[in-house]
């Protein structure tokens, strides 16, 4: 009997339609409702999208997975709740996503309960009509770079733990090892079978650091094995998490994702040449467009790729090239009442570390003793969200500034990495513009950066840095902000709730809950 891996992982939803993914242990026909695909391969792997269209609105229905005429979801004897597909009700005000990033996988206790199985079990107890909506999660799915003691045990199996990479995955094999151990857990998977999912990557889904600086992208092309870890870095996030970003109609328009499902062979000498052209596009060369939009009633929701998209050779420095920053700024064009943006790195900093990650990327452009210096620090100190590529964070400000004057409710963005969360709120005309930052969901965080990331708000410290830029010549920010909640320390997710134009931000962290915190109104 075929065996079902991975999934069901409910991904796009909207009024109409939904896509479920899945992993299965050998070809086969996996069928949902009346919906069918057969499963495509990828190095001896098999996997299916599976598309249902013609949905009624609104409605919230149980589903079932076969693969070849056999049942094998949900699993018997589960004492959670059926996972369903509830679409999307036109003209409905309310809305709910939750989001967060950075987990490493539950067998880790030492890093405190996980967050996201917290909110799982917390869900199955709710009625359905308190089920968020959507799921964000904002990078590091894994950790290809720090693997539990279990995956080491693994890879040794394979090969010799003491050769580069070591510790660290290789290859595409185990990176699938990887996503099964990050989304085997009971109740995860459940929350992943019945909350539509977004994803994108952040640097530890490949490597800490990942696309840092041109600096840094030389020193990875030295190390022999990096070729094929940044090979199986992109096609295993092409399988398991880009895929379920697009909807049915993106899926119909993909080349690349008709000709995998059509192809009848391994499509691994494919998926690796589409990998090598996509690392390239942070050497100015074009790639691929990981950024996409959803919309949820009154929600947009513009998901930025702040990684793999960069643009580093040649002098130049850039969050995402000019063409995809063209492309993100006509998706905030049209209506709705909020506007949501996620990247994995914030766009507002505490203060004072924004300023010095402004004075850091300018030092590292000087020639000499005091360039390779700072560039030393900025990998030290991970130097690398929107204010240490000041051009895009500009760029960024003045399009957040623009959409806020045209009227929508809200503005907020939605970040992670930085292992602790806050609220900021944007001195800008128009919407209330804030910064939501929630991580990590399970992780932790020294106690020295606890203290860091307290003092990058105050005063003396911000006027400090602010200083400190004017002298080296970095312009003044074209914003002012303030933190009007946190920073909040220990593993959580965030839940932002929409009801016609009010929103409200709620930390939930996995011990207890923080105050629901009003992001519109007075």
């Amino acid at each position: 009997m075929t065996e079902l891996l991975l999934g069901p992982l409910l991904r796009h939803v909207d009024a109409t339609s939904a896509t479920i993914w899945v992993e299965t242990d050998r070809p086969c026909e996996v069928r949902v409702a009346e919906a069918r695909a057969r499963t495509f391969e990828v190095s001896g792997h098999h996997y299916a999208l599976v598309v249902l269209e013609g949905l009624e609105p609104g409605r919230s229905t149980p589903y079932e997975v076969r693969l070849d005429g056999e049942l094998v979801w949900p699993e018997p004897d589960g004492d959670l709740p059926p996972s369903r597909i509830r679409t999307l009700a036109p003209g409905d005000p309310r809305f709910r996503l939750v989001f967060g990033s950075c987990r490493k996988p539950r067998e880790q206790d030492a890093l405190g309960p996980d967050a996201l199985a917290a909110y799982a079990h917390r869900m199955a107890g709710l009625d359905e009509a308190e089920w968020p909506e959507s799921l964000l999660l904002l990078g590091d799915q894994v950790y290809a770079d720090e693997t539990t003691d279990a995956t080491q045990e693994w890879l040794a199996t394979r090969r010799d733990p003491k050769v580069p990479p070591g510790k660290e995955v290789a290859d595409f094999e185990e990176y699938c090892h990887l996503y099964f151990e990050a989304w085997c857990e009971p109740s995860v998977r459940w929350l992943l079978s019945t909350v539509p999912t977004s994803m994108i990557f952040d640097d530890h889904d490949v490597r800490d650091d990942w696309n840092t600086s041109q600096a840094w992208r030389e020193q990875m092309a030295r190390e022999s094995w990096w070729p094929e870890r940044i090979r199986g870095a992109l096609v295993s996030y092409w399988v398991y998490q880009h895929l379920g970003n697009l909807g049915p109609h993106e899926l119909a328009e993909d080349d690349l994702f008709q000709q995998v499902t059509k192809s009848g062979i391994d499509n691994a000498d494919l998926l690796r040449e589409f990998a090598d052209r996509a690392d390239r596009e942070a050497d100015g060369a074009k790639g691929t467009r990981w950024s996409y939009r959803r919309d949820f009633g009154p929600v947009r929701l513009l998901v930025i790729d702040s990684r793999a998209g960069r643009i580093l050779g040649g002098g130049e420095r850039s969050m995402v090239g000019d063409e995809e920053f063209r492309w993100i700024e006509e998706q905030t064009e049209g209506e709705y009442g909020h506007l949501l943006i996620g990247t994995s790195l914030p766009w507002l900093m505490p203060t004072a570390l924004s300023a010095a990650q402004s004075v850091n990327e300018r030092l590292c452009a000087r020639p000499g003793l005091v360039g390779r210096v700072s560039e030393w620090f900025r990998q030290l100190a991970d130097l690398e969200h929107w204010p240490a590529f000041r051009e895009s964070f500009d760029r960024l400000t003045r399009l957040i500034a623009r959409v806020a004057d045209d009227g929508p409710a809200s503005v907020s963005v939605l970040s992670g990495d930085v292992h602790h969360a806050y609220v900021a709120r944007a001195d800008l005309p128009g919407a209330p513009v804030h910064q939501l930052t929630c991580s990590p969901v399970h992780n932790t965080v020294p106690w020295y950066m606890n203290r860091l990331f307290r003092a990058g708000w105050a005063r003396g410290l911000t006027r400090l840095s602010e200083g400190l830029a004017r002298r080296v010549g970095v312009p003044p920010a074209p914003l002012t902000w303030s933190c009007v909640s946190g920073p909040h320390f220990g593993n959580a997710v965030m839940t932002l709730d929409v009801d016609g134009r009010e929103a409200t931000a709620t930390l939930l962290r996995a011990d207890h809950d923080e105050a629901p915190i009003r992001l519109t109104g007075a």
